[in-house]
């Protein structure tokens, strides 16, 4: 659904016929697929609140048709004179009658409170299932888009609150149109006329809330960066990692000051709507008590005149009162239900993404072991509305058990190589292929799981040291010994050591008895993370950043034994790292410009030999 500023359009007016129509329709078909999430859910809630519904549809003309017997019996007895046992007798059976129904229409009522609150929580699980679901489901490029964000936060804003309300709104709904159709033969044998005034005076209410659900729909989707750049600011104010920053550039109060904006620009038209809404639902509520107050006069008048009995009297009084604010409620409801469905719509939008990578529909079985090793040809890629290309016509052969080094500036293009390998992306020219194979006909989650990778910007997991490393394979987390011996192969033996409660020890510190780890320590724990994988291909994207050159060096002299067997790709900016690979490849601009031995490249004398000699010329 395509969403305007509200300020651009102000009124329901200014779009044409069709256009209402189609926001309508979409916003009122959503309500089955919110059904269908709540039964998802918590089918006996579901259930419940039905049956609750039917209960409560039957309580208002019963116990206004058992409060006209009571009265007329009490008038019956006093006009004959009959003794009081016997007015009593006469009025007890409707007595006992109504105290029946008061009773039900309280276990009613407490029974839909406890569906509904038992369905809440529920629901909203389940909708945040969902959404995580989808979010796992979709390829990497959305996650590189801001507008996928904002449809995220769009999404998740009251997605819960308001599927809740679809389905509260909807068994409200069906009451009310129940016991409206109940009231339907009385009022309308009584007088058609004051019927319909008394109807036709709620209308005009229905229209002006029905105009204002749009437009407070309209200004919270059109909101949606605003709302997550205060959910920006805030994380950054209250998190262990920016408070350091925060604190010694004295961030505080400037961003605190550009939350507070942001959050008045937001409040000052929430506010004006609010008071428009206001304003006009005090309006025309008055024109519908003014038409009760006219029906309440004229029932009065035809009881003194004594067209109609008291028990009568009071029966009509009790269905022209239940009849105007039940048909107040439904056309409320009818409101609700399209103001919730112009939400929901937000998070059916998301829900209905679909990854763009495609899948094989046969797909093979990563080849154990590799034959021929992985194959780049003439592969370019440019990311997802960019115009520049990341990598450009990209030749380049991968052995097995080859250990390649790839070498370049940032933002030259190797970690883009490493997500087309791994199938984060496809090319938009050109193929890749394993042992002869285009990388697409592969298992996608067998592929990945023959690769391990850690990026630069690895995750540092609040969790247990043990979990932080078995995440690597996470089957094998209750696998003692192969935590262990990852652990070992990647340096992070020495941080559990002196961790309190060794593997079970907390790290970071989001929970209680957290301990932080420096850059180094948690670097040993990624490294780890990515020894724990039984993989074909290592990745190793800056894997000794923030080592220390004795640690760096005993891990790379151990490094083809670490990688024995394995295709290891490394990606780094030392080159007394990347030195001992089989093969380096230079990449400048998004291409191959030199590849060979260390030596041979030096021997070149091009852009390896250039920042080689710089490099080493730091050191002397």
């Amino acid at each position: 659904m395509a969403v305007t500023s509200p300020t651009d359009n102000p009124t329901p007016a200014a779009r044409s016929l069709g256009q209402r129509w189609n926001e309508f329709r979409a916003s009122y078909a959503n309500i089955p697929r919110a059904f269908r999430l709540a039964w998802r859910a918590h089918r006996p809630s579901t259930i419940g609140m039905a049956i609750c519904t039917l209960i409560g549809a039957t309580m208002p003309i019963s116990q206004a048709w058992v409060g006209k017997l009571i009265v007329d019996s009490v008038v019956a007895s006093i006009n004959t004179g009959v003794a009081v046992e016997v007015g009593l007798r006469a009025v007890l059976p409707f007595l006992i009658v109504e105290f029946i129904l008061l009773m039900l229409s309280a276990v009613s009522n407490q029974g839909r409170t406890l569906a509904e609150h038992i369905l809440n929580a529920r629901l909203g699980h389940t909708i945040n299932i969902a959404i995580i679901r989808k979010s796992l489901a979709l390829d990497l490029h959305f996650f590189e888009d801001a507008t996928f964000y904002d449809k995220l936060q769009n999404a998740r804003r009251e997605a819960d609150y308001r599927a809740l309300s679809i389905i509260d709104t909807s068994f409200t709904l069906i009451q009310n149109a129940l016991a409206l159709a109940s009231f339907a033969i009385g009022l309308l044998t009584f007088n058609p006329l004051i019927t319909l005034i008394l109807f036709g005076a709620t209308v005009p209410s229905f229209i002006a809330q029905t105009k204002f659900s749009q437009l407070n729909f309209r200004l919270l989707t059109w909101r949606a960066p605003e709302f997550r750049r205060m959910n920006y600011l805030e994380h950054l104010l209250t998190v262990d990692n920016s408070a350091k920053e925060v604190k010694l550039f004295g961030l505080g109060e400037p961003l605190l000051d550009r939350y507070r904006t942001l959050f008045h620009q937001f409040n000052s038209e929430d506010e004006a709507l609010a008071k428009r809404r206001s304003l006009y639902s005090l309006l025309w509520g008055m024109l519908a008590t003014i038409s009760y107050y006219g029906a309440y006069a004229w029932i009065i008048w035809r009881t003194i005149a004594g067209t109609i009995t008291l028990g009568d009297m009071t029966f009509y009084l009790a269905l022209f009162r239940q009849s105007q604010f039940t048909f107040q409620g439904l056309f409320y409801s009818i409101g609700r239900l399209y103001e919730n469905g112009l939400f929901m719509d937000n998070l059916f939008e998301f829900l209905d993404l679909t990854p763009q990578m495609p899948n094989s529909a046969n797909p093979r079985p990563f080849p154990r072991p590799l034959q021929y090793g992985f194959e780049f040809r003439d592969v370019s890629f440019r990311y997802p509305d960019r115009e520049n290309w990341a990598l450009h016509n990209i030749n380049l052969r991968i052995g097995p058990g080859e250990k390649l080094a790839l070498v370049g500036a940032n933002g030259a293009g190797k970690t883009t190589l490493i997500k087309l390998l791994t199938r984060l992306y496809d090319p938009t020219e050109g193929q890749i292929l394993l042992d002869g194979v285009d990388l697409g006909e592969y298992d996608l989650d067998d592929l990945r799981a023959n690769i391990g990778v850690i990026f630069q910007d690895f995750v540092r997991y609040q969790t247990t040291a043990r979990e932080n490393i078995g995440f690597g394979q996470i089957r094998d987390l209750d696998d003692e010994p192969r935590i262990i011996s990852a652990a070992e192969r990647g340096g992070a033996d020495e941080v559990v050591r002196e961790l309190a409660n060794g593997y079970n020890t907390m790290l970071g510190r989001w929970f209680a008895k957290g301990n932080e780890l420096s850059g180094g320590q948690w670097q040993k724990i990624a490294l780890g993370r990515a020894f724990m994988r039984d993989s074909e291909v290592l990745v190793l994207d800056e894997p000794t950043a923030a080592l220390d050159a004795e640690r760096e060096y005993e891990i790379f002299q151990r490094f083809r034994e670490l990688t024995e067997g394995r295709i290891a790709l490394l990606i780094s900016h030392r080159f007394s790292t990347v030195r001992m690979a089989d093969q380096i490849i230079v990449i400048d601009g998004g291409r191959i410009t030199e590849s060979g031995t260390h030596q041979e490249l030096l021997e070149r004398g091009g852009i390896y030999a250039r920042l080689f000699n710089m490099q080493a010329e730091g050191y002397r």
